[in-house]
């Protein structure tokens, strides 16, 4: 069974031909994906790796996690499950006692 790595601390430089490439020596790299901003594309400090099996995805924490890639100490660990993306933010101008917006007037 499959098992994905969040691997955290990356270099705006490194790539997911390097990811590949440095966790293969740990076993079969399934798939790379380093998460880039919306905006700009530029890497957000962090990605995911997914290995072919749980024992691959173990010596991978064991061995690259605190190792150096391209002159950042990464940090190796298994991924956590997505979160539902609305649970426990709020939602941008809305409230739950129904007001709208209030400006500096009236709080004199």
């Amino acid at each position: 069974m499959n098992k994905k790595l969040y691997i955290g601390n990356l270099s705006s430089k490194v790539t997911e031909d390097d990811l590949t490439s440095n966790f293969a020596g740990a076993g079969q790299v399934i798939s790379v994906n380093i998460i880039k901003d919306r905006l700009t594309g530029l890497s957000k400090g962090f990605g995911f790796v997914e290995m072919a099996s749980e024992e691959e995805a173990k010596e991978a924490i064991e061995k690259f996690n605190g190792g150096q890639l391209d002159g950042n100490t990464i940090v190796v660990s298994e991924a956590r499950p997505k979160k539902d993306r609305d649970s426990g933010r709020a939602r941008p101008y809305q409230s739950d006692s129904g007001g709208g917006f209030r400006g500096s007037r009236g709080r004199r």
